[in-house]
């Protein structure tokens, strides 16, 4: 069953091969997918959707993005820069938020000092976490430190992008995105769409923050991601791909995310101005959190010292938990997306970086 299917043009097929072996060496399926200008370079898909009831993964196979989701409210948030401006505090736009020292840039920049939801809730419950980090007192400083917002980015973004625009994020990925570009992306995943998830599958080794050595702070991230990565059965549940949760709970498929992010670089989906700001510096260093090397925009991860976005100098995009990355190599005007349903540790997962190593080199080799 761990056989690859799909296609490559002419010139790719040395990214073929490295799919191949991804594969054959995986306990779960997997796909790859790059586009430029519109054409379909790479698309291909192998191995096992489900290895419950044995489904092979397919041509119309979607899984969990993770945080690849991330990068889909980035594109919403600069799509409404117009009226969600990056310098205005985020009271603007929420009266109920307390501190008036936070401003949609931290938010979106992983910068507010809000990195987990300080009270008893129902993680999946948006309302109640909203609530919450309105009243909340930030660990720093707003803007003084950089440290990744795992699931809180998404309550804090969605928050503000809702009531800056009176639509979620949701709503704008169907209306804006997805639909209008036949895009199989979904925030809120409809129940017709649920036979064509991938089951999600972690690596015996699985791990998260595997740059994190300090105790202390590990209970801080055990605070970020308990309720989400603590079990397969949260992550697989339907009740999960309902919620709407900007930061992590998007479902779509490889070849979707290649054709977002090639539409998204090429100025169709985000004025290039605003797509400029987006994707500039606004925050780097060590994540104080996690001692991991980080790079944001407004929202879209940029390339940094560990090389996330392959042997390409100008990138953006977002990776999601368990080795997926999703992104855009502007110069060499491509989208790409791995999308895996068997999660492995950051520090031994080298899928994603084989990969774009092998599409880097056929780029450069191309007549």
């Amino acid at each position: 069953m761990n056989t690859t299917h799909g296609t490559v043009r002419r010139g790719f097929e040395e990214v073929r091969d490295v799919f191949d072996d991804i594969i054959a060496d995986s306990r779960a399926g997997a796909a790859f997918a790059v586009v430029r200008r519109g054409e379909t370079l790479v698309d291909l898909w192998g191995g096992i959707a489900d290895p419950v009831s044995g489904r092979p993964w397919s041509s119309d196979t979607v899984c969990v993005l993770f945080s690849g989701t991330k990068g889909i409210t980035a594109a919403v948030a600069a799509k409404c820069s117009s009226v969600l401006d990056p310098d205005a505090p985020a009271q603007k736009h929420w009266p109920e938020f307390r501190r008036d020292d936070v401003r949609v840039s931290h938010v979106l920049s992983h910068t507010a000092g809000l990195p987990y939801v300080d009270g008893e809730h129902d993680f999946l419950d948006t309302a109640s976490a909203e609530r919450i980090l309105a009243n909340q007192e930030p660990l720093w400083t707003p803007g003084t430190r950089v440290a990744y917002h795992a699931i809180t980015y998404g309550y804090l973004a969605d928050a503000l992008i809702r009531r800056a625009t009176g639509r979620s994020v949701a709503a704008h990925l169907r209306e804006s995105f997805a639909r209008p570009y036949g895009l199989d992306l979904y925030l809120g995943t409809p129940p017709e769409v649920d036979a064509r998830v991938a089951r999600l599958v972690r690596a015996p080794d699985y791990r998260i923050s595997t740059f994190l050595q300090d105790e202390e702070r590990r209970k801080i991230v055990d605070r970020m991601y308990g309720a989400l990565l603590g079990s397969d059965e949260v992550i697989n549940s339907e009740r999960y791909r309902r919620a709407e949760l900007a930061a992590g709970s998007g479902v779509g498929s490889a070849r979707a995310m290649a054709t977002f992010y090639d539409l998204l670089a090429g100025g169709s989906l985000v004025p290039q101005a605003a797509l400029h700001r987006a994707t500039r510096t606004w925050a780097e260093g060590i994540d104080a959190i996690n001692d991991r090397p980080v790079h944001f925009g407004l929202g879209f991860e940029l390339p940094d010292p560990i090389g996330t976005y392959g042997p390409a100098q100008v990138a953006f995009g977002h990776s999601g938990a368990g080795g997926g990355r999703h992104g855009a190599w502007p110069e060499a005007e491509v989208g790409f997306s791995f999308l895996p349903a068997e999660m492995r540790p950051e520090d031994t997962d080298d899928r994603a970086n084989r990969l774009l190593a092998a599409l880097h080199a056929c780029l450069n080799h191309r007549p």
